[in-house]
């Protein structure tokens, strides 16, 4: 289940899993490091997030002050198969209210300490929405982010930072790129080989983000979702959690571990001391057999002094420098067009998709 459950949500269209706190904190983390105030004084708009479940709204409403934020905005589609569950946040909410929930969005634009228990938390947050009736508001249409209602909050927002529908991916990157914001969401590591999403990885307008695969914590997910394999799990609070290997977050947002070139080794130290017995003895690497490119199946194995052109994992993105490579194309379908080479073979053999790239940086 943890490698198919992207693709199962996408084919049924069940966009309902949600990012647990965790994931959100420790991402959110690693961009701060990089640039202490890259949310001091912006609008985030989080436009898949009903504030009653969405963790994404949790965090950032109780660190507004922290990061200094000038308004959050989030917007709800439509009521949850987990609403009334442990992410409710408001629990004197009526039963009713919880599972026919009415699309709404919540403004914010200020966090005190109202109910005077000397910190700054989400029961302050509950005040707001208590006490200030224009900041909890309900749609006019049924808020979804293609509507107009939702796009002229994306116009005012500097960043968007969501988990969005898996069957709408596509679609919601084009949203963010046609009014040109900056944004961190979550996708499938698919998503990579798309032809609306690689070009924009290829021309450095959008990148990889820190977690990757197995690093995430897991996402929350309604009872319709079966739990079975190893890493499924009823947590302490009773919620559903399923685990993938295949979730990225993909961002616009500069991060360090971005720049951090990786530690290579010439051609003839890996052909003679990879810890990979696929390289380690070989006189040389393998080649394509209709693209001139040599095979390596390994990030590690990059070599250090090869001028050529190389195919390699996608998940070498997560290690990706622009400042030491060059992205050529991607090797991943049988349709191929200026950024897609088609299938890799070697040999006859056909195997599994590679980012074709290049050493830019001093070869050795």
């Amino acid at each position: 289940m943890a490698t198919n459950t992207f693709e199962m949500a996408k084919k049924n269209k069940a966009d309902e899993f949600y990012t647990q706190w965790a994931d959100i904190e420790k991402e959110v983390q690693a961009y701060l490091e990089f640039a202490p105030d890259v949310f001091r004084n912006k609008t985030i708009l989080c436009p898949c997030d009903d504030p009653y479940e969405s963790n994404f709204f949790k965090y950032f409403a109780l660190h507004f002050n922290d990061l200094g934020l000038k308004k959050l905005i989030a917007t709800c589609y439509i009521g949850s198969p987990i609403a009334s569950t442990q992410l409710t946040l408001f629990d004197d909410e009526p039963e009713d209210n919880k599972t026919t929930r009415v699309p709404h969005k919540i403004e914010i634009t200020e966090v005190e300490d109202y109910n005077c228990d000397t910190t700054v938390d989400l029961l302050d947050v509950e005040w707001i929405l208590e006490n200030k009736r224009n900041a909890l508001t309900r749609l006019e249409g049924d808020g979804d982010f293609r509507s107009n209602e939702i796009k002229r909050l994306r116009d005012e927002a500097d960043i968007i930072i969501t988990n969005p529908p898996f069957s709408l991916f596509r679609e919601f990157i084009a949203w963010i790129m046609e009014a040109k914001k900056q944004f961190l969401v979550i996708g499938n590591v698919n998503a990579i080989s798309y032809k609306e999403i690689f070009p924009l990885i290829k021309e450095n307008r959008i990148w990889l983000g820190l977690a990757f695969g197995r690093s995430f914590q897991g996402f929350i997910v309604p009872e319709s979702y079966p739990l079975s394999g190893s890493e499924a799990r009823i947590d302490e609070y009773g919620n559903r959690i399923v685990s993938t290997n295949n979730t990225i977050w993909l961002t616009n947002l500069e991060h360090g571990r971005r720049h951090q070139p990786l530690r290579l080794m010439t051609m003839a130290d890996n052909l003679k001391y990879s810890k990979h017995k696929e390289i380690r003895g070989k006189k040389n690497y393998d080649k394509y057999d209709s693209y001139d490119a040599i095979e390596v199946p390994f990030t590690d194995a990059i070599p250090s002094d090869y001028d050529g052109e190389m195919g390699v994992p996608i998940s070498f993105l997560h290690k990706y420098c622009p400042e030491q490579f060059e992205i050529f194309g991607i090797m991943s379908s049988t349709t191929i067009d200026e950024h897609n080479f088609g299938y890799p073979y070697v040999d006859g053999k056909k195997i599994y998709a590679r980012i074709i790239i290049k050493n830019i940086g001093d070869v050795q």
